[in-house]
Parts: structure tokens; sequence; C-alpha cells
């Protein structure tokens, strides 16, 4: 079985989602003895953000109609959280970060890097509150995990990794993605929303099943 993740690295479900479909592969390998092969792609939840980002909570004030309703929301996210071991302080995040960069990464990666990778972003973001559209602050972030910062910084130099991203871009257009995470799974079956693990695990059988 493959599972190819739309994500956005400042999408809070998708982390949450992340860590459900690895709880039910988990969950699936232990159950069926079968292996699950993830790939992750890249996703902008606002495309429209300029390099640098914008002030968190000015962006989502305006989005969300104002402070009293931002608050709420946001304890909403971080009891999901909680309630699967995920960590949210919402408090520490003072920019919404756009995220080519970090995707750019992400495609220079090998396949088995990636949710490492994209794990230990959205650590910095969400937990940490740093300001994951830095350049310096993805590279410290990559040679925190032990991969080589300055070879990714050539790399991105190069322009290595736009086309990948880009083309990620165009294939959730075309498969009419308009929220992630966003789950294809062999390629034909999809999965949208932040599914908790025991609905991850009832598809896998069902897939397994009809295949």
């Amino acid at each position: 079985m493959k599972i190819d993740v739309y994500s956005d690295m400042v999408c809070p479900w998708c982390r949450i989602g992340k860590k459900n479909m690895n709880d039910a592969i988990d969950a699936w390998r232990e159950q069926s003895g079968q292996t699950v092969e993830v790939s992750y792609h890249a996703y902008q939840l606002d495309p429209t953000l300029p390099p640098d980002g914008l002030p968190f909570n000015s962006v989502m004030e305006k989005k969300m109609g104002g402070a009293e309703r931002l608050r709420p929301m946001l304890q909403r996210v971080t009891d999901a959280g909680a309630a699967v071991e995920v960590t949210f302080n919402f408090d520490k995040v003072e920019r919404m970060p756009n995220t080519v960069l970090a995707h750019r990464i992400t495609a220079l990666l090998p396949q088995e890097d990636e949710a490492h990778w994209i794990e230990a972003v959205m650590k910095a973001y969400f937990e940490d509150g740093r300001d994951i559209a830095k350049l310096d602050v993805l590279l410290e972030i990559a040679a925190e995990l032990g991969l080589d910062a300055e070879e990714a910084r050539r790399l991105l130099d190069n322009g290595e990794g736009v086309q990948a991203v880009e083309q990620d871009f165009a294939a959730a257009k075309a498969m009419g993605i308009s929220g992630v995470p966003f789950f294809v799974v062999n390629d034909k079956y999809a999965l949208s929303g932040a599914y908790p693990s025991a609905q991850f695990l009832e598809a896998f059988r069902k897939i397994s099943q009809s295949e």
C-alpha cells in the first residue's frame, strides 16, 4: 500500500492528520504484516503570502473575523492536538510564514527523510515559534536532523526543488484539492481531512480487501 500526502507545514490539522496516519500505519503493520510507503507533496494554504510571511495574529484575525473568534479556534486545535499527543504553543507563534522554501527542501530529500524533516519543521513552528520562512532557520533545522545544510543551501541557490514543488501544486489543483491534509491511497482512493487513526485503519482494511 502507498499513500501520497498533500500538506502544508503551517497547517495544524496536517500535523494532527500526519500523527493519526502514522499511528494507523503502525497498527496496520502489526495486524497485517504489510508495509505502507508514504510520499509527501507540497501544498500552500495561502499562496498569496509574501516570501517573508506576515504577522500571524493579523492574518488569522482577518481570516477568522476578529480576535474573539480566533482564540477559541486556536484552543480547539490545541485540544485536538493534545488528544493525540501533539503539542501546539500558539502563544509562541508570531509569523504566518511562506512555506515554499521548506517545501523545496522536502523535494531535495530522499523519500525516507521526508517525514522526519516535515515533522521537525512543524515542531519548530508550532511548538517553538521559529520563523520557518527564513532560510537560515530551515538550514538550522536541517543541521539539527543531521542533514547536510550547506549542500541544501547550494542546491536552493541553484534553483533546485522549484520544479518539483510547482508540479505538486499543479497536481493538487488538477485533483481539485482545496484543503489539506489530503491523502491519496494507491493512486485512486482519496481521504480528505485529519481522520482519527481508527478511521484510517478502517480505510486501509477496506482498500486492502478491494484491491
